[in-house]
């Protein structure tokens, strides 16, 4: 099972559509589209900001739990809290519009839709996350949740293991667009290139 069939389970993907206006199964392709790179981003924080305790930490600074159950609540949902979790795994708005566009060429969906959904998907992800990590330093916690999400490449605070997300089953191959072992690093050349 994908993260989109498990967010979906969750009545996330449906609470998502009912707020944006939009079929549920329009919210479902977008979030297929979507979430590699938002897992990319969680990915590269945590292998660059002190592993996995420091991603439960940055998890529970941006809202924890909280973040799934704010998206899932009968509220309209509070998107600048998804804005802040985008700005912490992607650095910059250039990413987000990028990552909203290459979505919209793969799907056809419209990149306005796709931008709008990208802050509730990320607080979806960091939600689910951090309800599944429990308390850091707990064996299986969060640690366990990001090595099954992200690919065992941050297992145990090693170094990422030289195949990365390779030869991986469900969110391996769904974190992993072109094979290369991180889509995120597409995404910031290709965000690099426009700003020269």
């Amino acid at each position: 099972m994908n993260l989109t069939d498990i967010l979906a389970q969750a009545g996330g993907i449906e609470s998502m559509a009912k707020e944006l206006g939009i079929p549920p199964a329009m919210a479902k392709q977008g979030a297929d589209a979507l979430l590699p790179a938002i897992l990319g981003g969680f990915k590269k924080q945590a292998q660059s900001g002190g592993g996995v305790e420091g991603l439960g930490g940055l998890l529970g600074q941006l809202g924890g739990g909280g973040l799934l159950d704010s998206v899932l609540g009968s509220q309209p949902t509070p998107v600048s809290q998804g804005n802040d979790v985008l700005g912490q795994i992607f650095g910059s708005k250039d990413v987000s519009r990028t990552v909203a566009g290459q979505a919209a060429a793969q799907t056809g969906l419209d990149s306005g839709i796709l931008k709008q959904m990208l802050p509730i998907l990320a607080m979806m992800v960091a939600g689910y996350m951090a309800k599944q990590g429990g308390q850091p330093g707990e064996s299986g916690g969060l640690g366990g949740m990001l090595g099954n999400v992200l690919g065992g490449a941050m297992g145990g605070g090693a170094a990422p293991s030289a195949g990365g997300v390779g030869g991986l089953g469900g969110l391996g191959k769904m974190l992993d667009m072109d094979g290369d072992g991180n889509p995120l690093d597409d995404i910031m050349g290709m965000v690099n290139k426009m700003r020269g």
